[in-house]
């Protein structure tokens, strides 16, 4: 498995806390990783090669040319943090795998505990009964009482017993078991929208996230998305409330007698 990770440089920090993500419900995780990342101007540093985790499953054909099957790519990306004794990581990868993901995880945490790791954080979405017009809230979990007295300094909510699907979610679990801390924060995402990104979601868990790294960044941009993409809430709210009209209710007029001897005349 050692094989799989290819660093191009090797930073030497005093010690480092470590986002990863992977794809989910709303894309929350990857906009939050991304969006810091690129603020941050992080320098990638390594990979971990797909070629033990993923399988091609089809391929793309452009003007009439078959082009070669095409990989997820799952990167590592280092920033020094000027103002902290605590530099980031980043792990961000294009896709989940279908199989192995639990290597996966342990290749992830291998690699950080090399750059000293302190503390794993990760993001996801909170399926929940709200408008998209509402401000969502973020969960939180941790994998200490120590870790859980810091979120509720933040107005996270903490919802008691949940499960966090995928690989935002083990590899907590992973972290847990090698001994290092772990935080989870997840956004709100009303139930009719998980099948588009949710930038409103990924702001709401980013504000939080940054507070709690102590990072200064500007939001704006983010901002701006997430009010860009109400327009597209606001199609699929209409959309489910459409498909819930349609099911749930009927006419609760009788046909007049007339239409009923035309539609008899007319099958006949």
């Amino acid at each position: 498995m050692k094989s799989a990770v290819k660093l191009y440089k090797e930073p030497r920090p005093k010690a480092c806390d470590l986002i990863a993500a992977w794809p989910g419900i709303g894309n929350v995780a990857l906009i939050v990783a991304k969006y810091l990342k690129d603020k941050l101007n992080a320098e990638e540093i390594g990979e971990i090669e797909p070629f033990d985790f993923f399988d091609p499953i089809g391929i793309m054909v452009k003007s009439n040319i078959i082009e070669a099957p095409q990989f997820p790519e799952s990167k590592f990306y280092y920033w020094h943090n000027p103002d902290s004794d605590r530099d980031l990581i980043f792990f961000i990868s294009d896709e989940q795998p279908s199989f192995k993901g639990y290597e996966l995880a342990n290749c992830v945490l291998e690699v950080s505990r090399k750059l000293k790791l302190k503390r794993v954080y990760t993001c996801a979405a909170a399926i929940a009964r709200i408008h998209h017009t509402e401000k969502p809230k973020v969960w939180g979990a941790a994998t200490n009482q120590k870790l859980i007295e810091v979120l509720r300094g933040y107005d996270v909510i903490l919802r008691g017993d949940i499960q966090i699907a995928g690989l935002n979610g083990l590899f907590l679990g992973v972290a847990k078991e090698k001994n290092f801390e772990g935080v989870c924060l997840l956004g709100e995402v009303p139930s009719y929208t998980t099948r588009i990104p949710n930038p409103k979601a990924a702001l709401a868990v980013l504000d939080i996230l940054t507070k709690i790294l102590g990072i200064n960044i500007n939001l704006a941009e983010l901002s701006k998305v997430a009010k860009e993409s109400d327009e597209e809430m606001k199609k699929l709210a209409a959309e489910a409330m459409g498909e819930f009209i349609d099911r749930y209710t009927k006419s609760v007029w009788p046909p007049e007698e007339d239409e009923e001897e035309e539609d008899e005349e007319e099958m006949e």
